[in-house]
C-alpha cells in the first residue's frame, strides 16, 4: 500500500509539471513578443463579430482610473461597415511612400473604441490599458491587430451614428508581416522602417530604460 502511494504521489508531481510547462507557451512574455503593430494582413481569415466580442469582454475585468469605466465599444465586421472605417484612417505615418496598406491586405475587421466622457488624462489611461489588453487577447486567439490613432474621428462619428465621440480604432486580423525587433541604444534612432520586406521596429535595451 505504501508503495501504490508514493507511485501515485509520483504520478500527481509530474503531472502537475507537464501542466506548467504546457502553459509556458502562453506566458506574458509570449504574448507581448507576439503582439506587434500590423499594417498588412491575410484576407482569406475572416473574423466574426463573436471573436470581437470575446476580445472586448477583456475589459470587464480590467482596472480603470477612478473606476470611472467609461469606454464604449462599436465591433465593425467585413461588409458592416468596414470600408467606412477604411476610408477614414491611416497606417504607417513613418512610411508615407508606402501608401501602406497595401491593396488586397487591408484589415476587414475593427473596434471603435468611444469615450462616455470628456478627453482628460484619466481617459487616456484607461484607453491605453484597454486597447493594450485587447490586443493581447487577439494575440491569445491566433489573431494580431493594430492600435489606430490617425483617423478621422468626425466621419467615423457619422458614419457609424455614434452616440460618444471614438477616441482610438484597433483593427483586427491575420497579420500577414514579417516583422523583426531591432534592440538600439537610447540614443539611436527609434523611428521603424522597411528592409527586404521586413519591418523593422526598433526597441530600447531595457537596462537603458531605468534611471
Amino acid at each position: 500500500m505504501a508503495d501504490n502511494f508514493l507511485e501515485n504521489k509520483f504520478d500527481e508531481y509530474h503531472s502537475k509539471q507537464k501542466v506548467v510547462y504546457k502553459s509556458a507557451g502562453r506566458s506574458l512574455d509570449s504574448l507581448l513578443k507576439k503582439n506587434r503593430s500590423f499594417r498588412g494582413y491575410d484576407t482569406a481569415y475572416k473574423v466574426s463579430e463573436e471573436i470581437l466580442e470575446k476580445i472586448v469582454a477583456v475589459n470587464a475585468v480590467l482596472p480603470s482610473a477612478k473606476n470611472q469605466q467609461a469606454l464604449r465599444f462599436k465591433l465593425v465586421t467585413e461588409g458592416k461597415g468596414d470600408d467606412k472605417v477604411l476610408g477614414n484612417i491611416k497606417l504607417g505615418g513613418m512610411l508615407p511612400e508606402l501608401h501602406l496598406p497595401f491593396p488586397g491586405t487591408e484589415p476587414h475587421a475593427f473596434i471603435i473604441i468611444c469615450s462616455t466622457v470628456p478627453e482628460n488624462k484619466m481617459l487616456h489611461i484607461d484607453a491605453g490599458i484597454a486597447a493594450q489588453s485587447m490586443l493581447l487577447k487577439a494575440v491569445e486567439l491566433g489573431y494580431n491587430g493594430l492600435i489606430i490613432g490617425a483617423f478621422n474621428a468626425k466621419k467615423i462619428e457619422e458614419a457609424f451614428a455614434l452616440p460618444y465621440p471614438p477616441i482610438l480604432i484597433l483593427a483586427i486580423g491575420k497579420g500577414n508581416e514579417n516583422i523583426q525587433l531591432k534592440e538600439i541604444s537610447a540614443n539611436e534612432s527609434h523611428a521603424y522602417y522597411r528592409e527586404n520586406d521586413v519591418h523593422i521596429v526598433p526597441k530600447v535595451r531595457w537596462k537603458e530604460l531605468i534611471i
